[in-house]
């Protein structure tokens, strides 16, 4: 393998009651795990259909789990602020026993301060809470005692401390993240100083945690990405044309740019958006140097407007024929880390 390994991503946000939208999931992370995907992801979001559809990853990933054979299966993210870090730890311990340690554990200190009240929490504190919750997480999931107790985690994980990733949009973040040994979670929706492309404003940041690293330690990067891959030039067309308001939303919150007037064509690409027939997403996804600098990529439809069919079928066609052209990583070993 010489580029990143392949991963699929969810933010489950199809336009469909929450019980069509776990199931699309779960045929999607199938289909993914068919293909040879090494990793799937998914997105923890409260409260808001509409910024994503899934509170309970773990219990997600446990149905996924039971209905796969090879796939790493992942949190992007667990928000530990907000979360009780030893249920976390113990739920995740749980799923990675059942799933023959499959599990992968991304974790942040959350992006949406409108859901910290509800669970009692200061979104001007989430720094201090993040970090006091990631050292519970941590020492539970490596056994020692939780809170400096005699009590320690059952079930005793495999060596899934040595599986956390850390997201984070900036240096000092990712700095953070490799002092610990972990690994590197970086978001398509980057803020992107002046427009400048995505891999610009990430190159650094990978740069910083390569450089922070412990001699000898491996990099863990992964890179998340939005990829939709179809058959024709019409099938492209009808997709970015049903989905200018998301990417008109996606240029403003992350380009801070005035879409007003843009074509779509203009959209995609201000917004990073790898979208068309394999050719197209073949040449855009060539030109990425930080998915290149990575060890694993992350691909989700979000924010293009694909419904489950169109995802079933990039998932496909990403895997069999995209991957082999641009030297992404299919597996043969789930548990790798």
């Amino acid at each position: 393998m010489t580029g990143p390994r392949l991963g699929f991503f969810s933010r489950l946000l199809e336009d469909a009651p929450a019980a069509d939208r776990y199931r699309f999931a779960l045929e999607q992370i199938e289909a993914a795990d068919r293909a040879g995907f090494s990793s799937a992801w998914v997105a923890q979001h409260h409260f808001s259909r509409d910024e994503g559809g899934l509170p309970s990853p773990l219990v997600l990933l446990a149905a996924a789990a039971a209905r796969t054979t090879r796939i790493r299966l992942g949190t992007a993210v667990l928000t530990l602020p907000i979360d009780d870090p030893v249920r976390a730890a113990e739920d995740a311990s749980v799923l990675d026993a059942m799933s023959g340690g499959r599990v992968q554990l991304g974790v942040a200190p959350g992006g949406t301060p409108a859901s910290f009240a509800a669970f009692g929490r200061d979104p001007s504190h989430r720094a201090e809470l993040f970090a006091d919750h990631l050292g519970v997480f941590r020492d539970a999931l490596a056994g020692l005692g939780v809170r400096g107790t005699d009590s320690r985690m059952y079930p005793a994980s495999d060596g899934l401390s040595a599986r956390i990733w850390q997201a984070t949009f900036g240096a000092a973040g990712a700095v953070r993240a490799a002092s610990a040994g972990d690994g590197l979670m970086l978001s398509r929706t980057q803020e992107k100083p002046g427009g400048i492309p995505l891999h610009d404003a990430q190159l650094p940041i990978i740069e910083a945690y390569r450089g922070a690293l412990d001699d000898g330690a491996a990099a863990r990067v992964l890179a998340s990405r939005t990829a939709v891959v179809v058959d024709s030039d019409r099938d492209r067309t009808q997709l970015i044309e049903a989905s200018r308001a998301q990417l008109e939303r996606t240029a403003r919150s992350t380009v801070r740019i005035d879409p007003d007037g843009m074509s779509l064509d203009a959209l995609v690409r201000a917004t990073d958006t790898h979208v068309g027939t394999v050719d197209e997403v073949v040449e855009s996804l060539s030109a990425d140097r930080a998915i290149a600098a990575s060890t694993d990529v992350s691909f989700q439809v979000h924010s293009l407007r694909a419904d489950h069919e169109t995802t079933l079928r990039s998932i496909e066609l990403l895997a069999g024929v995209v991957a082999p052209h641009v030297g992404y990583g299919l597996t043969s070993d789930a548990r790798a880390t």
